[in-house]
């Protein structure tokens, strides 16, 4: 997209060529989950928002209207698109939150909340979905209608294409699926799906307009922001939609301004050249944490933070050499030692504090005893293994040779491979036996159906189980929401036990704003509908 023109703007321009905003060096981190996905089958309304009361939690004081913010994120560099359906980084995810809606998002604790869809309600079967739209309109004043939906699922499903959710989808008989009426859209499914509003809440399944599919020069979508002007790698500047069915944003003017290096958001913040600045990592947050330059806001539980062990191939597909390496992980070390603290201990299952978390589980502790006898039982004395990691995400190096000091009192022998950034990600899925991992928040589901079936794509710990797929697809087919809960309940059991995952951490994701800034929600994980939330942001 390098040859996209920059569009003039009505408003002052911010300095996006300052020095210390450089060319792209590190992407920001953004973990997504595809498949069907969340709530049960259940019929859901929203209303459109008025003015909220102050939250004290969300900064205090009366909203007020007015200014401009700037927010500092990682970037994409000069091939950035404003294309809802391609966003990948958490800039993009941003932007297009900011100028466009989906039918659904996910709350606090990932479970789908209506957004675009004021309603919706399944057949007996869980294989029929009517959808029922609230009353939006496009920024150009067009309304906001079924045929608009279909043709947004229709474009991301396009096989020749590599929108980001279109595995999301893939449940879904977009040819089967119909309009009855410009409100109402009754999807068909291919199978039985009892958390198909999930699907509606997919990461990347923005709503934009029948037809659209120039998104770079004058993006028009039904979000609470307008497009101003868009410099690829550099800034978008967008204004108050005044109409937006949610409620006006309080913000006159919205800047993401892009600086990919952790040191120019913090340095840019103190130097009052933006008023937001996102993803800081720990060692940041403890220096400026209560200072008053500026503020320091956690989500918790937005990153989990895991070693994933492959079950197919030695030393880990006996259940008993993963058992021990559960026990000899000291979890309060390496949250310490790691994310500096900036963190909660893991419990060997994803998702804490999530809709299915199965928190009645025990916390498993260290124990070297049982650690050395498992693997005197599994004949693995004195076993030695290669332990995969990168810098490609804060924390990796550093767990890794603390949990390899933690194996050495065990008997086991860790051998820690430093891999490039590059190509992390891809190397890790097939390759070696243990490495380092981490995911953003998704739902429980997903997190299941993209990572632990066995035709599942992304099957890091290659966990392949007939009977644990069996109890998936139960899930998906059972109607009552607490029966549906007691099937979740089961496999997490069974991967505590004997899963692949070695989740030792859940990490704070740290964000910095200037000390004016309010409205910045501070319960929602990155990933979640309130992340980002400009819209309810305001400059005291």
């Amino acid at each position: 997209m390098n040859d996209v023109p920059v569009l003039e703007s009505s408003v002052n321009e911010s300095p996006v060529n300052d020095p210390r905003f450089p060319g792209l060096r590190r992407r920001g981190f953004l973990a997504v989950a595809g498949g069907a996905a969340g709530l049960g089958a259940l019929v859901l309304a929203g209303c459109a928002g008025s003015e909220p009361a102050a939250d004290p939690a969300k900064g205090g004081g009366k909203p007020r209207r007015g200014g401009r913010l700037r927010a500092a994120f990682a970037g994409g560099g000069a091939s950035e698109t404003l294309d809802p359906h391609l966003a990948n980084l958490f800039v993009d995810v941003a932007r297009a939150k900011a100028l466009f809606d989906k039918l659904a998002d996910y709350g606090p604790d990932l479970s789908a909340q209506p957004r675009l869809a004021a309603a919706w309600e399944s057949n007996a079967g869980l294989d029929r979905w009517k959808v029922t739209l609230r009353e939006a309109r496009f920024h150009d004043g067009r309304p906001v209608t079924a045929q608009d939906v279909l043709y947004s699922y229709r474009r991301i499903t396009d096989p020749k294409k590599a929108f980001r959710a279109r595995a999301s989808l893939e449940p879904v008989d977009l040819e089967a699926s119909r309009a009855p009426d410009d409100r109402t859209v009754e999807f068909v499914l291919k199978r039985p799906t009892a958390e198909f509003p999930n699907v509606l809440a997919a990461f990347g399944a923005y709503i934009v307009p029948e037809g659209e599919q120039d998104f770079d020069r004058s993006p028009v979508g039904s979000g609470p922001f307008r497009f101003v002007s868009f410099a690829p790698g550099k800034s978008a500047v967008y204004e108050r939609n005044e109409d937006h069915w949610d409620g006006a944003p309080y913000l006159d003017e919205l800047e993401f301004v892009v600086a990919n290096e952790e040191s120019a958001r913090v340095n840019a913040l103190l130097g009052g050249q933006i008023e937001y600045a996102h993803e800081l990592n720990p060692a940041t947050g403890r220096a400026h944490e209560g200072k008053g330059q500026i503020e320091i806001i956690r989500l918790r539980n937005s990153a989990m933070q895991a070693f994933a062990m492959k079950t197919d191939r030695p030393p880990f597909d006996d259940r008993r050499v993963r058992e021990a390496f559960f026990l000899i992980a000291d979890r309060g070390e390496l949250v310490d030692g790691a994310l500096s603290g900036a963190g909660e201990i893991g419990n060997d299952l994803f998702g804490k504090g999530y809709e299915y978390y199965a928190a009645s589980l025990p916390q498993r502790e260290q124990d070297l005893d049982r650690a050395r006898a498992l693997l005197k039982q599994a004949g693995a004395e004195g076993l030695e293994v290669t332990l995969d990691t990168s810098p490609v995400a804060a924390g990796f190096t550093e767990a890794a040779t603390i949990f390899r000091d933690q194996a050495a009192r065990a008997g086991v022998t860790i051998t820690v491979r430093t891999g490039s950034k590059d190509s992390y990600w891809k190397d890790i899925l097939d390759s070696g036996t243990i490495c380092s991992y981490r995911s953003g928040a998704m739902p429980i589901e997903a997190h299941i159906s993209q990572r632990l079936l066995t035709d599942s794509t992304t099957n890091a710990t290659k966990w392949h189980h007939k009977d644990f797929d069996a109890l998936y697809q139960q899930a998906q087919s059972t109607k009552d929401k607490a029966a549906r809960t007691a099937v979740h309940e089961r496999m997490q059991r069974r991967l505590h036990a004997e899963g692949g995952f070695l989740i030792w951490g859940f990490a704070d994701w740290i964000l910095g704003t200037a000390p004016g800034v309010r409205g910045v929600d501070s319960t929602a994980p990155a990933n979640s509908l309130d992340w980002a939330r400009f819209d309810k942001v305001w400059l005291a």
